[in-house]
């Protein structure tokens, strides 16, 4: 379907990081069980169940557009979980793993930041402020996710940078 104007823009974008979100919730089990940290590992697992609250959310605004969202295949996500996958099957020390985790995790909070920093400012112009509040509570989990990834980097790098069996 061409992409005539914003609106169809729009749409398209809310469709992809739908199905990007859906992708993530398949895919945080495995960061999960990558994961040594235990506050890492909690802290994969709370993003999980965010995760799909954040998917029943996006339903609720296709419901609010009285759009039928199509299934498409987000190839951004997919290529960072991709990346994500790749990095889970190197043999590491669990230190280095856990700061590795971090960084994919936030390669990917980052992609989700982006979207709906984009989409939140569409809808605005639209004139969809209902949705437009929806979006935004999604963009400040994303935001709060990446801080407390940030956080957790700090103590998880100094780990990493140890000599292994110090």
């Amino acid at each position: 379907m061409p992409m005539e104007n914003l609106r169809d823009a729009f749409i398209h974008e809310l469709e992809d990081i739908l199905h990007a979100e859906k992708q993530l919730s398949k895919a945080l089990p495995r960061f999960t069980k990558a994961a040594t940290d235990e506050k890492l590992r909690n802290g994969f697992q709370k993003h999980a169940d965010e995760t799909k609250n954040q998917i029943s959310r996006l339903e609720r605004v296709f419901q609010m557009l009285n759009v039928k969202p199509r299934n498409r295949k987000c190839d951004g996500m997919a290529g960072l979980i991709e990346e994500a996958a790749t990095i889970m099957g190197e043999d590491a020390d669990p230190e280095v793993m856990d700061a590795l985790l971090v960084e994919a995790a936030q390669k990917i909070e980052h992609y989700e930041i982006a979207t709906y920093g984009t989409l939140c400012t569409w809808a605005e112009e639209l004139g969809h402020q209902d949705v437009v509040d929806v979006l935004k509570e999604t963009l400040r989990e994303e935001k709060d996710e990446d801080r407390k990834l940030t956080e957790a980097s700090r103590d998880l790098n100094i780990r990493a940078a140890q000599p292994a069996g110090a």
